[in-house]
């Protein structure tokens, strides 16, 4: 008896596909001309109250004042492109809660590590906790350029997000490229770049890793998959920001 799977049928592939067709078209409508600033002019802004916050010179800082574009937001625009899967391929609405919400669980962790982190971010750069640091790494000097990425693969590694990565220590990356006499946007850049490569090691996606191929608890033996991978493009990262740095490859830069 023959038990060989029958094909998929060209309808069930395109089915498979429509998901990713569909995110992708959602968030390249978003950046179009006319759209992007449509878009962008939606935000909820508010100063924190009972704060108290001022700049070297003396000015209001801005950290005390937030704005958020939430329709533009990627967040928003992966509900949206969800919602148009939903109906495309005619998922009931109460199925799609019921999976959402499985998610939100899942991911209850990962949530309130980032949003902790970024908490934690605001504190820092408004007690001024994250310039001190900067220009105490600033002494390191030329080096700094090798290290940089190390900082962003270290903070995604630990909190599995880019964007906790580049809240916590984006501004000190910056503070130490200016007291070391190195481009900041260069670090800047470091920083985020040597984060994608920590993400492969945070725990939030190796839970997510193993859960989808079915290899729950068997997060280690995916870690040691991977470190290895990570740590040698980590070297290679540093090693190119740091010829970035001198005249090497410093034509690279704008």
């Amino acid at each position: 008896m023959d038990t060989t799977p029958a094909p998929d049928s060209p309808a069930e592939i395109r089915r498979a596909y429509a998901p990713y067709v569909i995110i992708v078209a959602v968030f390249a409508l978003a950046q179009l001309p006319g759209v992007k600033d449509a878009i962008d002019s939606l935000k909820i802004a508010f100063t924190f109250p009972g704060l108290d916050i001022v700049d070297r010179a003396g000015k209001p800082s801005s950290v005390t004042s937030f704005s958020l574009t939430w329709l533009s937001t990627a967040g928003t625009l992966m509900v949206i492109a969800g919602v148009l899967v939903a109906l495309l391929l005619r998922v009931g609405a109460g199925r799609a809660a019921a999976t959402w919400w499985r998610t939100v669980v899942e991911l209850r962790w990962a949530i309130l590590t980032v949003t902790s982190v970024l908490a934690l971010a605001y504190v820092m750069n408004g007690s001024a906790q994250t310039t001190a640091i900067g220009l105490l790494i600033a002494g390191a000097g030329g080096a700094l350029a090798f290290l940089s990425p190390v900082l962003g693969w270290f903070a995604v590694a630990v909190t599995g997000s880019d964007t906790s990565a580049n809240a916590l220590f984006g501004s000190l990356q910056v503070t130490a490229a200016n007291g070391a006499g190195l481009p900041p946007d260069l670090l800047a850049a470091a920083n985020s770049s040597g984060g994608v490569l920590g993400k492969m090691l945070s725990p939030q996606n190796l839970t997510i890793a193993a859960v989808a191929v079915k290899m729950e608890g068997e997060e280690g033996t995916l870690l040691r998959k991977v470190i290895g991978w990570s740590l040698g493009m980590l070297v290679v990262l540093s090693g190119i920001i740091a010829l970035q740095a001198t005249p090497v490859l410093g034509w690279m830069l704008p």
